[in-house]
């Protein structure tokens, strides 16, 4: 058994928080476990490759639980209220398998099937709205793909309508932190706020899940704590939106950049649940799991992570892994996708996975019906990225029609 030396993985490529698979590529070549300097200047230990992946993902000695395990403020800063952090994402069982219990029971296939009508009604809304713009032009980050799924989960919820804003502005902060002050401010706003929520839905509840969460109890008489509410919101809140905003915005990008597969599938939208796995695996809205913590010294791949080091899955690189995929370097809306770990892999599987793919949907038949000459309108190369590791995505997507 081995260490590794760091590797800097913005020496490797400047360019790569836009392009970041050539040097998982180079990465997964040498080896499934690499020691890295991340594209914000923090060191962490890096799992690549799609059978690495699969099993660091199930391997319990790689915790999330690093409000019992570890410290919490070298991955987040909170502030010193960790509430946003009491989620299920955030822990091991049995802790996890009690919230996602207790959750999962109110976040049911047949309401997240009961949302379709209503996901239709408001991709219909914005982009009515998006074509009456007289210039034929649009940010369809911020006309399409962030409304709709923000909506649909704030819907869900029930968080009131006026301060939708302010949760884009706080979800934006909590993935990609433009700085460590704006990070603690998003969440000790996002805290309050939720706090606050829930005292008046306990005291009014409503049809919503938020309401449902706060009185759901189970066969023992088990609920969900007042900390254990706001971090379940929080995590519901961002998870829900984020996933199919990127979704949509890498979605439409990989199709933009292969005029072929976007021909093929505007002749041919039946081709759309194909599609829309494949542009998961191609370029998903995750490109790393959320860090987890080495609870004692891990071997794999014949290299020792030490414990106590955070490790990130790199699943943006399982799959565009060769092993796995037959030339996966292509974009094909025909592959036979199924196999990526796009949602994650084992007990942290996204639970919201169904919704995503549902508004996915709706909202790409729809824009493709609707807009037959939809084309990016700038220059790929000029996009602005999200920073960091987590989420994968552009905060703009300029079209014209």
């Amino acid at each position: 058994m081995s260490t590794r030396p760091i590797v800097d993985l913005l020496q490797l490529s400047p360019d790569f928080v836009r392009d970041p698979y050539p040097v998982y590529a180079r990465l997964r070549a040498e080896g499934p476990v690499h020691r890295v300097r991340d594209s914000d200047g923090e060191e962490k230990w890096l799992v690549v490759g799609h059978e690495a992946s699969r099993t660091a993902f199930n391997d319990p000695r790689l915790s999330r639980d690093w409000l019992r395990s570890g410290d919490v403020s070298s991955i987040v800063n909170t502030g010193g209220d960790d509430s946003a952090l009491a989620h299920m994402l955030m822990s091991d069982p049995p802790h996890h398998t009690r919230l996602r219990r207790l959750v999962a029971r109110e976040f049911t296939p047949r309401r997240v099937a009961s949302l379709a009508p209503r996901v239709q009604q408001l991709t219909d809304e914005l982009l009515d709205a998006m074509l009456a713009n007289g210039t034929r032009q649009a940010d369809l980050i911020a006309a399409f793909a962030f409304p709709l799924p923000m909506t649909v989960i704030c819907e869900l919820l029930g968080v009131p309508e006026l301060d939708r804003d302010a949760f884009r502005a706080w979800s934006n902060e909590m993935v990609a932190p433009s700085s460590a002050e704006a990070e603690v401010l998003a969440y000790t706003q996002t805290t309050a706020y939720l706090g606050e929520l829930i005292v008046a839905k306990r005291e009014r509840p409503g049809d919503d899940l938020l309401s449902a969460m706060i009185h759901a109890v189970d066969e023992g008489g088990d609920r969900l704590s007042p900390a254990e509410l706001v971090g379940m919101s929080v995590l519901l809140l961002i998870a829900g939106h984020e996933t199919t905003v990127n979704l949509l915005g890498n979605g439409l990008r990989a199709l933009f950049n292969h005029p072929d597969q976007l021909a093929d599938l505007r002749a041919d939208l039946g081709l759309l649940d194909g599609a829309i796995e494949e542009m998961l695996r191609y370029d998903g809205p995750v490109e790393n799991c959320t860090a987890r913590l080495a609870l004692e010294d891990v071997e794999m791949g014949g290299v020792t992570i030490p414990a106590g080091s955070p490790v990130l899955i790199a699943m943006a690189d399982a799959d565009r892994d060769p092993a796995r995929f037959k030339d996966p370097d292509r974009f094909d809306i025909r592959r036979d996708a199924r196999g990526h770990i796009a949602f994650g892999h084992g007990l942290h599987y996204c639970l919201g996975a169904p919704l995503a793919r549902l508004e996915g949907r709706i909202a790409l038949h729809t824009l493709l019906e609707r807009c037959p000459e939809l084309a990016l309108d700038a220059d790929e190369a000029s996009l602005p990225w999200m920073s960091g590791m987590l989420i994968r995505g552009v905060r703009r997507l300029p079209v014209r029609w």
